[in-house]
C-alpha cells in the first residue's frame, strides 16, 4: 500500500476518528475482524450498520472508497501530502454526517460531493505545488525507454498544471468526467447543479484546456 494511503487502514482510521471525537468506546482489533461480516452488505445496510455503531462497518466504507477519494483529491490539489490530508478530512466529515446520507444517490456520489466541497474550500485559501502522480499509480510500461518515461511525466505535469488553471466548476466537472468517468447526471448530483450546466461546464473546460495545451490535449 502506498504510504500516503496508509492512514486509511482500519486501525489508523479509528485512531483518527477517536482523536476527532467521532467514535465512542475503545479502539480494538475486533473492528478489523468484524469487517468480513459486512462484506456482502449493500450500501444502505452498511451505512445502517455504521450508524448503529457496529465495529468495522465504517472501516469497510473507507476501504472500499479510499482510493477513489484520494485520487479525486489529488486531481484537485496536485500533490500527495495535501491529497492525503484532504482524504482524511473527507472521511471524517462523512463519518460525522453519515445520518444525512439518504440513499438518493450512491455512496460514492455522496463521498465525491463531500470531496469536491473539501477540495474547493482548500483551493480558495491555498494553491499547492503540482507533483508527479506516477509514483502513486505504478504502471507496467514494458519496454518504454527512459526518455519516453520522462516525456510522459512532463506531459502529465503540464496537463495537471493546465487543469489547475480552469475555473472551479469547470475543473470539478472535467475531473469527475475524464478521470472518474461519472455520467453527466452523476456529476450534476455531485455538484448540485443541472445536467445542462454540467454539459456546458464540460464543453467550456475542454475548450479552455485545448487553448492551454494545444496539441497536448489528453
Amino acid at each position: 500500500m502506498a504510504q500516503s494511503l496508509a492512514w486509511a487502514c482500519p486501525a489508523t482510521w479509528r485512531a483518527h476518528a477517536e482523536i476527532a471525537g467521532l467514535r465512542r468506546g475503545p479502539v480494538t482489533d475486533i473492528a478489523v475482524d468484524n469487517g468480513a461480516a459486512f462484506a456482502d452488505l449493500d450500501e444502505r445496510a452498511l451505512v445502517d450498520a455504521s450508524l448503529a455503531g457496529r465495529p468495522g462497518a465504517f472501516d469497510l466504507i473507507v476501504e472500499r472508497h479510499r482510493r477513489a477519494v484520494y485520487h479525486l483529491c489529488y486531481r484537485f490539489v496536485g500533490n500527495h501530502e495535501d491529497a492525503s490530508d484532504l482524504s482524511q478530512d473527507v472521511f471524517l466529515r462523512a463519518y460525522r454526517g453519515l445520518r444525512s446520507f439518504r440513499g438518493r444517490s450512491s455512496l460514492a456520489t455522496w463521498l465525491y460531493r463531500i470531496g469536491v466541497n473539501v477540495c474547493l474550500n482548500r483551493l480558495s485559501v491555498k494553491t499547492p505545488p503540482i507533483e508527479p502522480m506516477d509514483e502513486q499509480e505504478p504502471v507496467d510500461h514494458g519496454a518504454e525507454s527512459a526518455s519516453d518515461r520522462m516525456l510522459r511525466a512532463e506531459r502529465g505535469a503540464r496537463v495537471r498544471l493546465a487543469i489547475a488553471q480552469l475555473p472551479r466548476k469547470q475543473r470539478a466537472t472535467l475531473i469527475l468526467r475524464m478521470y472518474h468517468e461519472l455520467s453527466h447526471q452523476e456529476i450534476a448530483d455531485v455538484l448540485g447543479s443541472s445536467v445542462g450546466a454540467v454539459k456546458a461546464n464540460f464543453f467550456h473546460a475542454l475548450g479552455n484546456l485545448k487553448k492551454l495545451l494545444g496539441d497536448e490535449m489528453p
